[in-house]
């Protein structure tokens, strides 16, 4: 009875030393966690054309201020506030009943000065020859003086060489002496009116050249050209009188009504909108890289939910105030529908000029910072390097710190601490 017990003892023993060796044999330590995998890029050497982020506002592409110097009042005003005008078009007409009869009076004294003209033609032409036939009469009297001349001279001669002869009396020479002397008188006459003609012809001259007929019709067509050009002054203040957009745009002050006159104020403000200005502040350093006609992209909060419009640089405007850093990006957009107004407040991107480097993806940096990237090592250990960003494009960076070339981690903000092993693959 006492063996059976020692036994069954013995073998309860057994049985519970090999349950624990079994059960000690099988415990296991805690699993390994696999390495996380990571995408990867690689640096590569190139250019990229970095972007600036700047705030500003919209602005028109030019304000017009219309004004009239017309002491005319307002017949018809034909805009309000807020209307869309086109080139040319009708914005207001003043009256001009006073300057239509100016216009009549100067039309008619143009009229009577262009007769007057004819009229000192057609007399200048008779002058003229009238004066050419006084000359020639004066030339046929001096031959006809001169031959009475010649003749009496030559009786004289005859009667005094009778008179030594004894067949004529010393009466008769005296008489033939005397007649000559008359003649001699008669061509001292004819020969002054001859002088006389030749005169008046040369003065009268001709009406094509120089003369006092040509500068009486010259005068005459100068005083119907200020008539003349009189009346056109009219016509013109009476175009005027028609006060006209000379823009597309939109009216955004009217200042004049019907029966008002103009005087010396802003009648009406015109704004053309598109296209249309962003102005964008910027510092010294971040216009330095910035050049005319570089692309930009303008978002809108304001329109459809932070709509973008897409230009370029119109103009980089030096500093606003003397001694201050504030600087202008004038970036120029289409404007179809009008959809940016002039005093909206938006974001632009700007283009610089492009920058050479080792480029990595924006998205490698660790941090807000940008001056640390994640290299993966030959054991494909992770291992923290320092960079210096020099430009961005918003998804590309050039950096200086590491070689083209090199493998990092395209998230580098993922959760890894330098020489944690990764997997490459999925």
């Amino acid at each position: 009875m006492e063996r059976r017990g020692a036994l069954s003892a013995g073998f309860f023993v057994a049985f519970f030393a090999v349950v624990a060796v079994t059960g000690c044999g099988g415990r296991k330590g805690p699993p390994q966690q696999p390495a996380p995998f990571v995408e990867t890029a690689v640096a590569s050497f190139g250019s990229i054309q970095p972007a600036r982020q700047l705030a500003g506002v919209i602005a028109p592409y030019q304000n017009v201020a219309v004004q009239s110097t017309l002491a005319e009042p307002a017949a018809a005003v034909y805009v309000r506030e807020g209307d869309t005008v086109h080139a040319g078009q009708l914005l207001a007409q003043l009256d001009t009943s006073d300057l239509q009869a100016q216009l009549q009076s100067d039309l008619a004294t143009a009229n009577s000065n262009h007769a007057n003209t004819t009229h000192t033609v057609y007399q200048g032409s008779l002058n003229i020859q009238q004066g050419l036939s006084t000359l020639r009469s004066s030339e046929a009297a001096v031959r006809q003086a001169e031959q009475t001349l010649s003749n009496d001279q030559h009786n004289l001669a005859r009667d005094q060489n009778l008179l030594t002869q004894g067949y004529i009396s010393q009466q008769a020479v005296d008489a033939q002496a005397t007649l000559v002397k008359n003649d001699q008188q008669g061509l001292n006459t004819a020969n002054a009116n001859l002088a006389t003609a030749r005169s008046t012809v040369s003065a009268n001259g001709s009406l094509s050249g120089p003369g006092l007929q040509s500068a009486a019709v010259q005068q005459s067509a100068a005083q119907e050209q200020v008539a003349q050009a009189q009346a056109q002054q009219v016509r013109v203040q009476i175009g005027k009188a028609a006060i006209v957009s000379p823009i597309d745009g939109v009216v955004v002050n009217r200042n004049i009504n019907p029966g008002e006159y103009p005087g010396n104020r802003q009648i009406f403000t015109l704004q053309q909108v598109d296209p249309i200005y962003a102005v964008l502040h910027a510092s010294s350093e971040e216009i330095a890289r910035m050049s005319n006609g570089a692309p930009a992209t303008i978002a809108a909060a304001d329109v459809n939910g932070n709509a973008k419009f897409y230009g370029h640089v119109a103009g980089v405007l030096n500093q606003i105030n003397p001694g201050s850093t504030d600087f202008q990006v004038k970036v120029l957009l289409a404007n179809p529908g009008r959809r940016l107004r002039p005093g909206m407040v938006v974001q632009g991107s700007v283009a610089t000029m492009p920058v050479r480097g080792v480029r990595v993806p924006a998205t490698a940096f660790t941090d807000d910072n940008h001056d640390a990237v994640m290299e993966i090592q030959p054991d494909e250990t992770v291992r923290t390097v320092r960079v210096t960003e020099v430009g961005t494009d918003g998804t590309t960076s050039v950096v200086a710190g590491i070689a083209a070339g090199t493998r990092l981690v395209s998230n580098g903000q993922m959760s890894l601490g330098d020489g944690e092993k990764v997997s490459l693959q999925p």
